[in-house]
């Protein structure tokens, strides 16, 4: 008996990266899956005259929308000397997550998305014109505040039973606009899941004709942006006496502020704005319970004094492999 991996990887597209998959048959109780080529030059990855890259396999889940045995498996792409290929984030992450591994670092993304009907209007927008201002949407219940439901329960479901770390969803500010959440895992546990979480909900959304984005900001004027907020602890922030790690990591990451910003995300400028929920991209603060601020200390953090910080700044399209060792070099390099 034969199984399906539906081998899953991130490609050279300009100026954020999509995800690409392909299926492979393999023999039943097949648990090292292969390397595997494909054709680079349809990715913007390699040239016409030497288009050969290489899928290396890094992690696999049970296959939720094939069932049975099938799998997906999750890849970095390399180069045919077995080099890493120069869209590969997630080898240089690896040797941050090494090179960082006595700080325990734990992150949880909150990934926001937009579903959009095929001519690009969010779903919950009329054919013309806009719907009533935000306020009803987030969290809400009911069909006049709520579209798109089902997509983002199945997709729940699904990463569920593939093993991603979700540790919850919820509809958004804007209409159309959800939200899921992967953590707390590891830097690169929590950057994988978070790929394969993405193509799940692209994969479940072709079912319902419904086009995913995450962009920054997919309806300009007075509506939220799509961010993907990046909560991060060390050990030291986690146990008594962590309040004072949690402010220097906060300082740290102020000091290498255009750094992150610069890696944070196509259109960061267009989603922060000093509105809806954000600081400026030219502007760096932190404070207690300040969703306004670049980096939030949650409420009961400042009272418990340990605890994390959460990132506002990162967008919905950013790169986890790039965000989550950013984070963590900048905040673990500054540790005493």
């Amino acid at each position: 008996m034969a199984i399906k991996a539906e081998y899953i990887w991130i490609d050279g597209a300009e100026p954020t990266p999509t995800l690409r998959s392909k299926t492979k048959i393999c023999e039943d109780g097949t648990t090292e899956f292969p390397i595997w080529g494909f054709d680079g030059s349809s990715t913007n990855q390699a040239t016409g005259d030497k288009s050969d890259c290489v899928l290396n396999p890094v992690r696999t889940f049970p296959d939720p929308i094939r069932g049975g045995d099938n799998v997906l498996v999750l890849c970095e792409v390399m180069l045919v000397d077995g080099k890493p290929h120069p869209t590969n984030t997630r080898f240089t992450a690896a040797r941050t997550a090494k090179k960082y591994k006595k700080h325990e670092p734990l992150f949880g993304i909150e990934q926001e998305y937009t579903m959009l009907r095929p001519n690009g209007n969010p779903l919950g927008f009329p054919d013309d014109g806009f719907p009533a201002p935000q306020g009803p949407y987030y969290c809400g219940v009911g069909e006049i505040a709520i579209t798109g439901r089902q997509i983002a329960e199945e997709h729940m479901d699904a990463c569920l039973a593939a093993g991603v770390g979700l540790s919850g969803i919820n509809a958004e500010v804007m209409p159309g606009q959800w939200e899921f959440q992967v953590g707390p895992r590891g830097l690169l546990e929590v950057a994988d899941e978070l790929w394969v979480a993405r193509w799940l909900l692209h994969r479940i959304a072709e079912d319902f004709g419904v086009v995913i984005s995450i962009d920054a900001k997919p309806v300009k004027g007075d509506w939220n942006g799509a961010g993907a907020h990046t909560n991060f602890s060390t050990k030291e922030m986690r146990e008594d006496g962590g309040y004072s790690y949690i402010e220097a990591g906060c300082k740290a990451l102020g000091e290498k502020a255009a750094l992150h910003i610069a890696n944070y995300g196509v259109g960061v400028e267009d989603r922060l704005t000093g509105a809806h929920e954000t600081q400026r991209y030219d502007q760096f603060s932190y404070g207690v319970s300040d969703r306004g601020a670049s980096i939030r200390i949650p409420w009961q953090v400042s009272v418990d004094k340990k605890g994390y910080l959460e990132d506002r700044r990162p967008n919905g399209n950013m790169d986890p492999y790039v965000v989550a060792r950013l984070v963590t070099d900048t905040v673990c390099s500054a540790m005493k």
